[in-house]
């Protein structure tokens, strides 16, 4: 790769679609560099499991057409884009992660997907995934284990983690996500990347089973918070598609590329190590309290809250098997032994779940809500770590056992991402410097519910004001 498209993968997304519209930069160069990227470095992380450079060389050149033409056009024009493979892209094969749909090429786009392709981006490939999108560790046996770009050994997450880790290594300047118990939040936190998880409703999911649920949620994966307003602006936006998604209420989707700056010392901040005891490690619990100190002077309040969600796990668990059996009781026919293990499971559950579990699950939820969102008649944030250990072997399906207490399930080490599933606020993950292994440390950032645009302005004010100190900074992965 030469000098020259090494500084073309380090442009931000905002950076890069302003020099492409000022025509500085060609939009064929531009994605030529990112195919280099992946072509390099995609073998040691095997973050894209599907690659489209044909139809995305052509896209490219028609690109550099209309900004030739200085045509009104697109915000993604040229922008090469990779795109989680739970989703439907026409013409390019989405495999959901599992030999059931190795050959599966879909007629259409889906929703999100078609809102990319009209505002002018480029699908340059598809990301890897666990199975069917279930787990927080990115393997499966169809394309085998995503890396983490800090360590080959470790996990990068999941289930987005094809998408963070290709974001971290710059194989692409932006990616789609998708979000149940934090499937965006866990790999942003452990490839060291922005994942936004909006509130529900603000990207529409006309896949969606379940007519009104915080599951399900589609969502942007970038590099700094500018960049993640700028793909949010896009697959929020109303489109015919969105009709389709009872969830998606009236929007202005323009507001999220202009987020007004914000002093960091205007801002009140609540903090919890474990939303009330969830299981989290001590090291972790170490780590976050080290960085609320450093960090805690940037703040005008920057306070301990007491928040109480220990129960939103067995809530979480609960909610889940009625979105288990909604979407999938017509399928399970079709699976064999070999298929991935928390579907299996988690599906088996769900069929001997009793209705009234589901229905007192769904009354807690409700309540939690109301609890949760008292927050922020004082406080403007919410700041909690964002995963409960740090990245571990990607060999495991999941950690076994956390300081000595033995972890039963996939999702049992999930709480700190699940719970704010269950109470449904707007969650940046933003990286906040190393841990003691040198793999990144996340923290997640909520706020008040239908707020996004304000989460997003007091996210970037925060991650200015961490790019001043070095411990706090985002870090750079070695492929970057």
């Amino acid at each position: 790769m030469t000098q020259h498209q090494q500084a073309l993968i380090q442009l931000t997304a905002v950076q890069a679609a302003a020099k492409l519209s000022a025509r500085e930069i060609a939009a064929v160069e531009y994605l030529e560099a990112y195919i280099e990227q992946i072509e390099a470095v995609n073998p040691n992380i095997n973050a894209v499991i599907t690659k489209n450079f044909r139809r995305a060389r052509q896209e490219a050149r028609a690109a550099q057409k209309t900004l030739n033409r200085q045509q009104t056009h697109g915000a993604l024009l040229g922008l090469p884009i990779l795109v989680k493979d739970n989703q439907l892209t026409a013409g390019i094969r989405t495999t959901q992660g599992s030999k059931l749909y190795e050959k599966h090429i879909p007629s259409k786009d889906a929703g999100i997907i078609n809102r990319i392709r009209q505002a002018g981006g480029i699908i340059i490939g598809k990301t890897n995934i666990p199975e069917l999108s279930i787990g927080a560790n990115t393997v499966n046996t169809l394309f085998g284990a995503t890396c983490n770009p800090y360590s080959e050994t470790l996990t990068c997450g999941g289930s987005s983690g094809g998408s963070a880790a290709a974001i971290a290594t710059n194989m692409a300047v932006l990616a789609t996500g998708s979000d149940h118990g934090g499937s965006l939040r866990i790999p942003a936190s452990f490839c060291g990347v922005i994942g936004y998880r909006a509130t529900p409703g603000i990207v529409p999911n006309e896949e969606r089973t379940i007519n009104h649920t915080n599951y399900s949620l589609q969502g942007p994966l970038s590099r700094n918070i500018a960049d993640a307003g700028l793909l949010l602006s896009v697959i929020s936006q109303r489109d015919r598609s969105a009709l389709d998604d009872p969830m998606a209420f009236p929007l202005d989707s323009h507001q999220f590329t202009s987020l007004p700056e914000l002093d960091p010392k205007q801002l009140r901040i609540a903090f919890s190590e474990d939303l009330g005891g969830l299981l989290v490690s001590n090291e972790v619990r170490s780590l976050f309290r080290h960085r609320i100190s450093q960090m805690s002077g940037l703040f005008k309040v920057c306070h301990k809250h007491p928040v109480d969600l220990s129960d939103a796990p067995a809530t979480d668990w609960a909610l889940r098997q009625d979105v288990f059996a909604t979407q999938y009781y017509d399928q399970r026919i079709k699976w064999g032994a070999d298929m991935n293990p928390n579907v299996l499971s988690t599906f088996d559950a769900a069929v001997k779940t009793p209705l009234l579990d589901i229905a007192k699950a769904r009354r807690r939820q409700i309540e939690l809500y109301r609890h949760f969102t008292r927050i922020f008649d004082e406080f403007d944030l919410l700041i909690i770590p964002g995963v409960s250990i740090k990245p571990f072997p990607w060999a495991q399906p999941y950690p076994q056992q956390i300081d000595g207490r033995k972890v039963t399930n996939y999702m049992s080490w999930l709480g700190l991402s699940s719970s704010l599933t269950v109470v449904g606020h707007p969650v940046v993950a933003m990286p906040c410097g190393l841990d003691k292994q040198g793999t990144p440390f996340g923290l997640q950032l909520v706020g008040r519910p239908f707020e996004d645009a304000r989460l997003l302005s007091m996210a970037q004010a925060i991650e200015t004001a961490f790019s001043r100190i070095p411990s706090l900074t985002k870090p750079l992965s070695p492929y970057s």
